[in-house]
């Protein structure tokens, strides 16, 4: 209570009088103690959307809209997205912000193994990557098509001659990339269907971890274009797989609460920028 009264700058006795008033609107107390803090209880942590979402159109309706001075805008945005695109999208992000926007900071989460509505929670601000929410208001905003790539150390057997899905399912063991532990992907499938097979050894949750596997090891693994650079300085050679594999359709996910909001407006600018190669 005394730190929730400080950081909203009131007294103890008018911060307890507001908490008073909160549970009289909800019917419900709202804060319960836990040990010598205080923590929200299952009804407050159901509604935290929905407040969020009348603070953020709150905010939206008093300001200054397009004449925003974005130098003087003080927040804090949070990106949730693979490793894959924070990595190469950080500094330059970063290079912007401080530019632009020197009040804005931004942190990047990694993608969580459990599904949840991050963006209708107010945990997230934006998602990066290949959207599959099913939240029917969340806008998403398609940006471009990509393709996965193969990868190898360099001097790996199977880079020498020509590359066939015969040569690439019977090369050695491959290393997967998946969030949750998965084993098989649409690679597995286009093999399937030419009735081959791949022997994976494991997975890993993220792909700039696959790349130092790879680099000291002799096994096989999948990048997206995007990681490419990052593939490259580790000395490792990327490759066209042999196989008809489904595009990965990149995009740009956020709650429509934020829309009339400049800043937000300039982080999605910024980040569709840097992602298609339009902004430095």
């Amino acid at each position: 209570m005394q730190g929730a009264a400080r950081r909203l700058h009131l007294s103890e006795p008018a911060m307890s009088r507001t908490l008073g008033r909160i549970r009289k609107a909800l019917g419900d107390p709202a804060l319960v103690r836990a040990g010598r803090g205080m923590v929200p209880t299952p009804h407050a942590l159901a509604v935290r959307a929905e407040v969020s979402a009348v603070v953020e159109r709150a905010r939206a309706l008093f300001a200054p809209g397009r004449d925003t001075d974005l130098r003087t805008v003080s927040r804090t945005f949070t990106i949730i997205g693979h490793d894959a695109i924070a990595a190469p999208l950080g500094a330059p992000l970063f290079a912007r912000a401080a530019e632009e926007a020197p009040g804005i900071r931004v942190r990047f989460l990694a993608e969580s193994h459990v599904d949840a509505p991050f963006l209708r929670q107010g945990t997230a601000d934006l998602e990066i990557g290949v959207i599959d929410t099913s939240a029917p208001e969340v806008h998403v905003e398609h940006l471009q098509d990509d393709l996965m790539r193969g990868v190898a150390r360099a001097g790996h057997p199977l880079l020498e001659g020509a590359l066939t899905p015969e040569r690439f399912a019977t090369a050695g063991g491959h290393l997967t990339v998946s969030r949750r532990g998965k084993l098989r992907g649409p690679v597995d499938d286009a093999l399937a269907g030419l009735g081959l097979e791949r022997r994976v050894v494991g997975s890993v949750g993220t792909f700039p971890a696959s790349l130092f596997v790879l680099r000291d090891s002799d096994l096989i693994g999948l990048i997206s274009s995007w990681s490419v650079p990052l593939a490259t300085a580790l000395g490792l050679v990327t490759f066209e797989v042999p196989l008809d594999l489904p595009p990965l359709p990149l995009g740009l996910a956020w709650h429509p609460r934020h829309d009339a909001d400049p800043a937000h407006a300039w982080l999605r600018r910024c980040v569709r920028e840097l992602l298609l190669g339009d902004g430095s």
